[in-house]
């Protein structure tokens, strides 16, 4: 059985197994504890709002932390079935002391997930994580009395909210004008609604597929090629501009151009920075595991990007201490930190959107503007305690190794940096699996790297 998942990225666990109520109410009084501890006055109640995906499991887990959060005499307010960055942006708009999010983001149906933000909507820093996480398993938890404990109420403006704030960083008028054509799968989760106000303030034709947020996914989450096999078609049959694809909290996007064509999630943060740096110069943010497609742009813009390890707290930090104009992730994450520091999807199709509307090209006339690479993913289940043991053996594998002008970088796992290529090994945060990514001039070079890479870990 996979055992509850608790790391930096929070805690993620498979509902009626490992996670179920009794989890969501000691991690709502870890959560509670850690905000409360310091306090003084049981009047000084902290103020935490709390959204979920639309997965079934979703109000129960949200119920119960709640009640841990309430126990612990914090005033919980419930947004409801909202987006990731919908929570976090409410999180700093409602001067939130933390946000919760219920999701387990790509994970199928049957996990469901807690994620923590601070007061700053995003994630905590790896200490105050460890703290939190204190609390939890020493269980020694902070409870107020009967008059203190907190209030509960509700908001129902995120959704409103978001869209206008996407709104600022475009050109309504510019984009309405083209009257675009687009195919979305929103999954049946929680971007369902507020990506169709989106979409249709901008003027949009909307061909909506999977559009209700019941949480019962139409395909396996993650927005892969393999899994969106019926997008490509739908746009080709409505001769649509291009096709969205949003994971289950719609922070990811994933896209295909209009001749139906997958062309994934790593162009989804290329085409968003090809964008912003076409109308300024700048510094842009991104992961060690993210396309060069991006260093590209940015050269050729007179900019810099800033590398950090997997994980958009990390990125959001890089871009608030570099004062970067965009940022992200290439699982199809855009940051634009004037809308909100969290991947958001809607950021990132207001931005494809509008290049679309100031170039006057196609997505694939956009994508062939763009030094092509070839990337390969691909993954394998390992328990967290054998993790550092296989990144061991390949970090010896490349340092024993004859090849000139190997750079090894540690941030994150392992990544190799080879004159015309790189890869990288590194164990998720949320699933107990390792994931091997791999990026070159050619697709047998990326392969090439990805199997001397498991030859390594013998599997």
């Amino acid at each position: 059985m996979v055992p509850l998942i608790i790391s930096i990225s929070g805690v993620r666990g498979i509902i009626g197994r490992t996670f179920g109520p009794r989890e969501g109410v000691e991690f709502g009084l870890a959560f509670g504890s850690f905000l409360r501890q310091g306090k003084s006055s049981s009047d000084d109640r902290p103020r935490v709002c709390i959204g979920r995906d639309s997965r079934p499991s979703g109000p129960m887990l949200a119920a119960a932390f709640g009640s841990g959060l309430l126990a612990a005499g914090c005033d919980v307010i419930d947004l409801g079935l909202v987006t990731t960055p919908g929570v976090a942006l409410m999180t700093g708009l409602l001067t939130c002391d933390g946000g919760v999010v219920i999701t387990a983001s790509h994970n199928p149906i049957e996990w469901n997930g807690i994620k923590l933000l601070s007061r700053d909507s995003v994630a905590f820093p790896a200490d105050l994580a460890a703290e939190i996480q204190r609390f939890y398993y020493d269980k020694k938890f902070i409870f107020a009395d009967a008059c203190s404990v907190g209030v509960s109420s509700a908001e129902n403006r995120t959704h409103d909210v978001h869209v206008d704030s996407v709104l600022r960083i475009c050109d309504k008028a510019a984009i309405a004008s083209r009257r675009f054509k687009v195919v979305l799968d929103s999954i049946n989760g929680a971007g369902c609604v507020v990506t169709a106000h989106l979409l249709s303030a901008l003027g949009c034709e909307l061909i909506h597929l999977n559009n209700q947020p019941t949480g019962r996914f139409a395909h396996t989450p993650e927005p892969t090629a393999e899994n969106l096999a019926d997008l490509g078609p739908q746009v080709l049959k409505h001769k649509a501009a291009v096709g969205f694809a949003q994971d289950p909290d719609a922070d990811r996007l994933a896209l295909v151009d209009e001749q139906g064509r997958y062309i994934g999630e790593e162009y989804t943060l290329a085409l968003a920075a090809k964008y912003i740096f076409s109308r300024k110069k700048g510094v842009a943010a991104a992961n060690l595991s993210t396309s060069r497609m991006i260093d590209d742009l940015a050269a050729a813009a007179g900019s810099a990007v800033v590398r950090t390890p997997v994980g958009e707290t990390h990125v959001a930090h890089a871009m608030q201490q570099n004062h970067c104009i965009i940022g992200g992730e290439g699982n199809g994450g855009v940051i634009d930190l004037r809308v909100v520091p969290v991947r958001d999807s809607l950021v990132a199709i207001a931005l494809i959107l509008q290049l679309l509307a100031e170039t006057g090209r196609s997505v694939s006339q956009l994508v062939s503007e763009i030094p092509h690479y070839h990337i390969v993913k691909t993954k394998f289940p390992c328990p967290a305690d054998k993790a550092p043991e296989i990144l061991a053996a390949v970090q010896r594998y490349y340092r024993q190794s004859d090849r000139e002008n190997v750079k090894i970088d540690t941030r994150d796992g392992v990544r190799i940096d080879l004159p015309s290529a790189w890869v990288q090994l590194r164990a998720s945060n949320t699933e107990p699996i390792m994931r091997i990514i791999a990026e070159a001039d050619s697709p047998d070079q990326a392969q090439h790297l990805i199997e001397e890479i498991t030859r390594q870990v013998n599997i």
